[in-house]
């Protein structure tokens, strides 16, 4: 995943670029960037902050940094932005995306005759220098970045910076955000709406699909007009996006409470409490306990002096001992216990096992796991929600496989995704007893659509349904 941020100001612009991009932290852990263009032309700075965080990281920078127009991002894979020099000139790039055909991207560039693509560590070729190579094709850049929109299978959005201004481009089936803010002296866009807020900027405009649009210091206007047809993910809901995030004019904590509310009503078990993962989890179990009546509380408390952030290393097993090291169990809060604990997911299922045998051991006598989303039945395709190299890493996946003895079709897999089918049945009961829950009920696809107050062909679902 990543995010974005930038700003064109009449004045000094890092101080609102540094915040704005530290404020998307929650999106990425590899790397952190920024660009600014000024008097001495642009400046740039990429850092590591796998071990640090963004804002620590970039201390030295801001100070010395100067210019009135900048981009910046929190990736978890690429270093970026990038500095490009061709035959539009100088820019800076940074991108937001999942491309699926580098392979044929690459191929068909160097057929036309583009020399080299630079190798990253991992051997991959880093996505916003193919974005960029892609832009470079046409005569005029916002030709070129609309060519980037339609070549990519998976998705893009992009901010691109140059001396004029900053064009930014969403996703041509809007699957990422990109939103607009604006205040006396400066217009600033950004993958999340409450990253301008703080920083004295008011709402000016969310970009539609495919939407580009170009902003100076005294206005943004719009170069391709949005398309009709969006698939935003649903999953920023979910998962990704923090409490204060707004998507198409829906807060991602209120959504949460609907979320909550709408798995309540369809439960009958009678616990005690009702808790949350910490923090995914932790709203949705708030809309349950207020539509149920069951108490709220607090079983698992997050230390949050060391391991603030939602993401950790992108290698699974460092990730499933820290999110283990990172929760710190309330005794007095389990004992003796029925607990309903709701996450916002389950993917591998491992994290969920060991929390479970846990409270388990810490004297819990029922533990009933409600996640707030629907079995996940496909890897993600346009968002990097995993980066796993098999769908098989996914708990459904393997429990199907076994119970189809290996004849898994995507006729099959549309049974498995019918909450009223016997085959779901089965899939569910089978999950709960290899993770040893006391009960299992995932949230219903209906259910969750209908909590974000979108209608279900603007929303990607495809990791639950298959639907593209």
């Amino acid at each position: 995943m990543g995010g974005f941020f930038g700003v064109a100001s009449k004045q000094d612009c890092v101080f609102d670029l540094f915040f704005g991009i530290d404020y998307h932290s929650h999106l990425g852990t590899r790397r952190g960037g920024m660009t600014v263009f000024g008097e001495a032309g642009f400046e740039r700075a990429i850092h590591n902050i796998e071990n640090s965080p963004f804002r620590t990281k970039f201390d030295k920078d801001v100070n010395e940094m100067k210019g009135w127009m900048g981009i910046g991002c929190i990736s978890d894979y690429e270093p970026q932005p990038l500095l490009i020099r061709s035959h539009h000139g100088t820019y800076a790039l940074t991108t937001v995306s999942k491309i699926n055909n580098v392979e044929e991207l690459t191929k068909q560039l160097f057929q036309i005759g583009h020399a080299h693509f630079m190798e990253m560590s991992s051997g991959e070729i880093n996505a916003t220098e193919l974005v960029a190579a892609l832009i470079n094709q046409k005569d005029n850049l916002v030709d070129g970045i609309r060519y980037a929109l339609e070549a990519v299978d998976g998705s893009l959005s992009l901010l691109l910076l140059n001396e004029k201004g900053i064009y930014c481009a969403r996703d041509r089936y809007g699957r990422t955000p990109v939103v607009v803010g604006k205040k006396d002296d400066a217009f600033c866009a950004s993958f999340e709406s409450f990253a301008y807020r703080n920083l004295g900027y008011s709402d000016y405009k969310e970009l539609g699909p495919g939407e580009i649009a170009v902003m100076t210091p005294e206005n943004c206007v719009t170069l391709v007009k949005p398309g009709n047809e969006m698939k935003i993910c649903t999953f920023l809901w979910i998962y990704y996006g923090y409490p204060s995030s707004s998507y198409e004019g829906i807060n991602v904590e209120e959504m949460r409470y609907r979320c909550g509310a709408k798995m309540a009503e369809r439960d009958n078990v009678k616990p005690d409490i009702v808790a949350g993962v910490p923090d995914s989890g932790t709203a949705h179990a708030v809309g349950y306990a207020n539509a149920s009546g069951i108490p709220f509380s607090r079983p698992f408390i997050k230390y949050t002096p060391t391991w603030p952030r939602s993401f950790m290393p992108t290698m699974q097993e460092k990730r499933n001992l820290i999110a283990k090291m990172k929760l710190l169990a309330v005794q007095e809060l389990i004992k003796g216990k029925k607990l309903l604990l709701i996450d916002d997911s389950i993917v591998r299922g491992t994290q969920l096992r060991e929390t479970t045998e846990y409270l388990f051991e810490s004297g819990a006598e029922e533990v009933h796991i409600r996640p707030a989303c629907p079995p996940l039945l496909f890897g993600c395709k346009y968002l990097n929600f995993s980066r796993s190299s098999s769908e098989m890493d996914l708990i459904t996946r393997r429990v199907i496989e076994r119970l189809e003895n290996g004849n898994v079709t995507r006729e099959v897999l549309a049974e498995y995704a019918d909450p009223e089918s016997e085959k779901y049945e089965q899939m569910i009961e089978e999950i709960r007893k290899e993770l040893k829950f006391t009960s299992l009920r995932f949230n219903r696809l209906d259910d969750m659509i209908e909590a974000t107050g979108l209608e279900k062909c603007k929303l990607c679902t495809y990791c639950w349904d298959g639907a593209e």
